[in-house]
Formats: structure tokens, C-alpha cells, sequence
């Protein structure tokens, strides 16, 4: 796979006043400049500009492949940091540029990298040129700036809600409740404190984990708790077609670098079909299973609610309450995935890696990027074989940027 270096800047004189921006593209493995891109803007602030520059520098890279990974690079933080995930991005006008520059590539394919002034020269002098002359400058092995699409990739910057799908077995889904969580794209999982002394820094590429959850078993539709702790189903015909359509998927995107999997049969036989695609080996980790449901494991939740009706009520209000039959408690499984996240992180940083796993670890996952209470596990809906994705940063910083997407299956 090609790899790009883009170099974005954008100026205003005046801010707002006469604007322009300039981007160059580089090959990452020569250096050799591939395309640049200018342009006069009219009167626009120095921000719009920088985002302009941003946009034309992606669409170039776009262009030349749109199969190709790209590395941002740009003097200006503030579009860096929220582009990256880590700031809100408040104002009206930037909103819907930094929405269309997420959607050039998908957002796993792009990274982003703080660099002073001077080592940007070369988008500098271009968005000046611009300025000075107050006309439309392009030149570059590309021709013009072209597409602006996502290559036909459904990964996207925002996390989005359940898209219609189906209740989820396991911990949350078999509860009952069916809303999705509705997050901005711009929330951070935390605080950036700025220290005495503090300044910009390279983040550099994050670990990206792209989350799968299994095909459907025959347990799926009938939506009964299906954990570690009972029987281990095997994929359905449909869990199988199911595998198969998010390989394809994951082929067409070509950005999987590592697989991951929990030990569990359905699990395995999911990973497996996204393997044979991507020629690669499957790794198991203890540490992705899914929560161990006690007694409850095979039962729906109405026969749960039958059966136990005093030890549901006080694992629905408790995260450190068991099933019964000594099961598994949402703390425990929290503090499990915790420990095989910060594990993996740091394994392939700066890498993407596929997760296959289950309701719970993944919705879990999701809460802790987000920062979200345990009982935000009930709000979320995860279909089968559906596809989320985070980011984490060296700063520790996490970027929800996909949530129960599958689109593929349709």
C-alpha cells in the first residue's frame, strides 16, 4: 500500500481578510513532491483557510490513490487536534470542512502531526502565492482536485447510532433495552490538561483498533446470553454469510494489519474468514472473551427475570453484581478488557489491528474511550458482525470513530 505525506497551510491577511491555501503531496517512501495545490479564497479567516488547505491536500492524495494511507501534516494545531479527535470543533463554518476532509479517506486510513512553521514551508509559500496573486494555481501529476468521496469505505469520523439493527445477545442486548448511544464525533474520552511550560507535541500515529463483532449463532436471534461461562456455539449459515460479507469489506479498505480474537468458537470462526481475505494469522487473546453469564447462560432475558428475579434486578443496578451461579460482574470484565487494551496499545502502536470479540467487551471498549458510566452498556446497541472503531493516542487520549456500522451486511 502507497503511503502519502501531506503538508496543508492556509492564510488570512486580516483574519478575516484576503485568504488563501496551499498543499503539497509527497511520496513517503522517496520524498518526491506528487502534486500541489493553491487557491485564492476571497475573504475568509486564517482558520477556514488552514482547513481549505487541509481538504485540497487530501482530495490531491485521493487522486493519485485512493487505496493509499496518508500522514497529515500541518502548523496548525487547532486543526490538527480536532481533526485528530481531541478537540471540539465549535465553529460553524469549520464544521462542515472538517466533516467533508473526514470523509475523503476513511478516518483509520489518516493520520495527523503537529510541525512548527518552519518545517511547512512549502505549504506556506504556495497558500502565499495564492494570496498574492488572488487566482486559482494548481498544478501537480494529478490534474485537479477531483473526487472528494471515501473511496466507498463506510468507516466514517462520527459515531453513529444502531442504523435499525436487530437487539444484540449477550449482556446488554438480552436486557431489553434497544437505544443507541448518539455521541458527538468531536467528545474526548479525557481531559487534555494544559501544564505550566506546556507545548504542542507529535502525538504521532495512533493504534487504531477496529472492533468486530461475531456472526450471528443460532442462540443470536433468539437473543439469550451467550457468554464464556456455557455452551460455545458455532457460527449459523447466516453468522457465516455474515463473516464472509465483513471480510470482503475489510479487503475492499485494506488497513487491517493485525487480527486479533477472543478464544470462543464464534469468535475464532469469524476472525478466520477475515484472515483467508487479508492473508494473515489470527492471534487468540484470553483477555477479548466474553463475560461469563453464570446461570444465565442459554436463558432469555424474560426467563432470567422469571427465574431470578432478585438477582437480575441487583445486576441491572449494580456494574459489581454477579449473574447467578457466580458469573462474571461488569467491573470484572471492565477491569479485564482494561488490562488487555492498555496490553494490546501498546503491542501495535501505530498500527490498525482487528478485534474480534463479543457485546460486552466491545461495548466496553466504547465506554471507557468515551468516559461513559457502566450503565451506558445498556444504552448501546452492537448487531452481529457490526464494526466500531478507536483510536488511542500516545497522550493517552482515546477517539471514538465508528459504532456498530453494518453497512457491509446489506
Amino acid at each position: 500500500m502507497r503511503e502519502f505525506i501531506v503538508e496543508a497551510d492556509g492564510g488570512s491577511r486580516g483574519n478575516p481578510g484576503p485568504a488563501g491555501y496551499g498543499a503539497v503531496v509527497f511520496d513517503a517512501a522517496t520524498g518526491q513532491t506528487l502534486a500541489e495545490r493553491s487557491q485564492y479564497l476571497g475573504i475568509v479567516t486564517n482558520n477556514v483557510a488552514e482547513y481549505r488547505g487541509l481538504l485540497a491536500g487530501l482530495r490531491a492524495a485521493f487522486d493519485l490513490d485512493p487505496t493509499a494511507t496518508v500522514h497529515v501534516r500541518m502548523d496548525s494545531k487547532l486543526v490538527v487536534e480536532q481533526m485528530s479527535g481531541r478537540w471540539k470543533i465549535k465553529h460553524p463554518d469549520m464544521k462542515p470542512l472538517a466533516m467533508e476532509a473526514s470523509r475523503v479517506f476513511p478516518p483509520e486510513r489518516v493520520t495527523y502531526e503537529w510541525i512548527p512553521r518552519e518545517r511547512n514551508k512549502h505549504a506556506d509559500r504556495l497558500a502565499n502565492e495564492a494570496m498574492d496573486s488572488g487566482t486559482s494555481l494548481s498544478s501537480g501529476a494529478s490534474g485537479a482536485s477531483g473526487a472528494s468521496g471515501a473511496s466507498g469505505a463506510s468507516l466514517s469520523s462520527a459515531v453513529s447510532g444502531a442504523s435499525g439493527a436487530s437487539s444484540s445477545s449477550g449482556a446488554a442486548g438480552a436486557s431489553g433495552a434497544s437505544g443507541a448511544v448518539q455521541a458527538d464525533a468531536d467528545i474526548r474520552a479525557a481531559k487534555v490538561v494544559a501544564a505550566p511550560g506546556w507545548a504542542p507535541a507529535d502525538m504521532g500515529a495512533p493504534a487504531t483498533f477496529v472492533l468486530l463483532r461475531h456472526g450471528e449463532t443460532a442462540l443470536t436471534p433468539q437473543k439469550r446470553f451467550s457468554g464464556s461461562g456455557g455452551s460455545d456455539p458455532v457460527l449459523s449459515e447466516i453468522g457465516r454469510d455474515q463473516a464472509e460479507r465483513v471480510a470482503a469489506a475489510l479487503a475492499r479498505r485494506g488497513t487491517v494489519q493485525a487480527i486479533v480474537a477472543s478464544p470462543l468458537a464464534r469468535t475464532r470462526e469469524t476472525a478466520a474468514a477475515v484472515a483467508r481475505r487479508l492473508g494473515l494469522e489470527v492471534t487468540i487473546d484470553e483477555g477479548l472473551r466474553e463475560t461469563d453469564f453464570g446461570a444465565w447462560e442459554g436463558l432469555t432475558f424474560g426467563e432470567v427475570r422469571d427465574r431470578y428475579p432478585d438477582d437480575l434486578n441487583a445486576w441491572l443496578a449494580d456494574p459489581e453484581a454477579r449473574p447467578t451461579g457466580d458469573g462474571e460482574s461488569f467491573t470484572e470484565t471492565a477491569t479485564r478488557i482494561a488490562a488487555t487494551r492498555d496490553k494490546l496499545i501498546a503491542a501495535y502502536a501505530g498500527r490498525t489491528v482487528l478485534l474480534v470479540s463479543h457485546v460486552t467487551p466491545i461495548k466496553t471498549l466504547i465506554r471507557l474511550a468515551l468516559g461513559a458510566p457502566p450503565e451506558s452498556l445498556f444504552r448501546m446497541e452492537l448487531s452481529a458482525a457490526s464494526l466500531s472503531a478507536v483510536a488511542y493516542y500516545a497522550d493517552g487520549n482515546a477517539s471514538v470513530r465508528l459504532f456498530n456500522d453494518t453497512s457491509h451486511l446489506r
